[in-house]
């Protein structure tokens, strides 16, 4: 049982964290009180623990009483019981590679390591997504994130959110996360015009009337289309939640494309707050 109603919620994503109070009796997230910070995600590992529990403490010192416990949602692969990072070759993390992260930030932050839960990220985020939406009535949602890396995630009425764990499943050449996460964006579209690219807010700002970007856009869907198409498959529900940044673009790459009628689509409205929910809830 909690000892007190404040839990720190934290969101760790491939370049920022968030943390802040959430109360969780009303499951309220204190928005004038969440710190986020950008994190150089192919650091030191020493330069990057530093960021995250520097984050987590000036969270900590807006609370209105004694914390108690710590959830933290992290992208995977991760060993979440034990708090091990197993990160490696995803542009992010790679040198907190088989480290105890739980260990290492409970002695930065100075609280016992049975004080810090982690969750998936992408389950955290479905989970609080539903519980914000009111759709808790449904019998199964199944969550994705788009950014950094894919994020898959089920919820069943009356269960915790758990990962779906399909971003190394075989596509094409390669996997699905290699079709549908940011990095995907920079490569092609200097495969097809020769030009860098931070991502894609910047060919959406600079290049979005060229025939390139048609051509992005049409394979992106064509890629998002198959990943939803097995994963509804897979677990045979049409009702999908979406996130992460690039959900923020979906319209433009589905609005035309009639093949996505099959499913039924919310939007998160939450951004990181619905992962920091999430990760909150683990000691409810």
């Amino acid at each position: 049982m909690l000892q007190d109603n404040y839990v720190v919620g934290v969101d760790i994503g491939g370049t920022h964290i968030s943390a802040c109070i959430i109360d969780t009796k009303q499951w309220n997230i204190h928005l004038e009180n969440v710190v986020r910070n950008h994190v150089f995600s192919q650091g030191d590992a020493k330069t990057i623990l530093h960021t995250w529990a520097s984050t987590i403490q000036d969270s900590i010192t807006t609370s209105p009483t004694a914390i108690q416990f710590i959830g933290i949602a992290m992208p995977g692969p991760f060993d979440y019981e034990n708090g091990i990072s197993k990160m490696l070759g995803q542009s992010k993390y790679d040198n907190l590679y088989d480290q105890d992260i739980k260990s290492l930030l409970s002695a930065e932050l100075g609280l016992p390591s049975t004080a810090i839960h982690f969750i998936n990220d992408a389950a955290a985020f479905l989970q609080g997504e539903i519980f914000v939406q009111n759709l808790q009535t449904n019998p199964r949602i199944l969550g994705i994130t788009l950014g950094t890396g894919l994020g898959s995630s089920v919820w069943n009425k009356g269960e915790k959110a758990f990962d779906a764990d399909l971003w190394n499943t075989p596509y094409q050449e390669s996997i699905f996360e290699e079709y549908l996460v940011t990095r995907w964006f920079v490569k092609r579209f200097k495969e097809l015009t020769g030009k860098d690219v931070t991502g894609l807010k910047e060919i959406l700002d600079n290049h979005r009337e060229t025939a390139a970007f048609a051509t992005i856009k049409d394979e992106y869907a064509t890629h998002l289309f198959d990943f939803m198409q097995f994963f509804e498959e897979k677990y045979q529900t049409n009702l999908f939640i979406i996130g992460g940044n690039i959900a923020k673009a979906l319209p433009i790459f589905i609005a035309d494309r009639k093949e996505f009628n099959r499913f039924t689509i919310y939007t998160a409205i939450l951004g990181e707050k619905a992962a920091m929910i999430g990760a909150a809830s683990i000691f409810s």
